[in-house]
């Protein structure tokens, strides 16, 4: 009997977490037009986060069509950044241009292929990125774990540095078009919404 209720919790789980993760399917047209905002700013003093510096380095802000999510847990970064998701806009948003584009995550990288290209491929760079986002309180966290492909995400925050009392660092890209390592953009996350595009 044990046995049976264990497979069934197992089965319930696993098509829970089917569902409120499966991919949002909507129909064609740039869902997300503009490109990030990206503004510099001086003067800001960095301050503590779960025993972090966090110093600003950027005021950002973007709406972005998410992509791809990767869930992390065990690594050194999940202490801030639970969930990275890979996101695009201008044409990058746009479903019939990424029915032709294979999108994937893992490592914190952010990785695309496809067969024929939709775009040029300096376009796709350009387009979009893989973002590491850090929820200012429990609540804005627990938003973002709700993040699935095909959501509309707007968020509003800085490109920050990360260091820890021991001297390890998490610096944010401050350009969208660099690619590999050190790439990625670190957000702090004054203000996040998720939105499903469909009518």
């Amino acid at each position: 009997m044990l046995a049976r209720i264990l497979l069934f919790l197992l089965i319930a789980w696993g098509a829970w977490s089917y569902f409120s993760h499966r991919p949002i399917e909507s129909g064609p047209g740039v869902q997300a037009p503009k490109a990030p905002r990206q503004e510099s700013v001086s003067g800001l003093a960095p301050f503590s986060f779960e025993g972090y510096q966090i110093t600003p380095l950027a005021r950002f802000s973007a709406t972005a069509r998410v992509l791809g999510t990767e869930r992390y847990r065990f690594d050194r970064e999940s202490d801030l950044v639970p969930l990275d998701l890979a996101l695009g806009w201008g044409p990058m948003s746009d479903s019939r241009n990424l029915a032709e584009i294979e999108i994937s995550q893992g490592n914190r990288f952010y990785f695309w292929r496809t067969k024929t290209l939709p775009l040029p491929r300096e376009d796709i760079a350009r387009q979009s990125a893989n973002m590491h986002l850090i929820p200012r309180d429990a609540a804005m966290r627990k938003r973002l774990l709700e993040a699935r492909p095909g959501h509309l995400v707007s968020f509003e925050g800085f490109l920050v540095e990360v260091q820890s009392p021991e001297g390890w660092r998490w610096r944010s890209s401050l350009t969208r078009d660099d690619t590999g390592r050190g790439a990625c953009e670190l957000v702090w996350l004054e203000r996040l919404e998720l939105r499903d595009p469909r009518p």
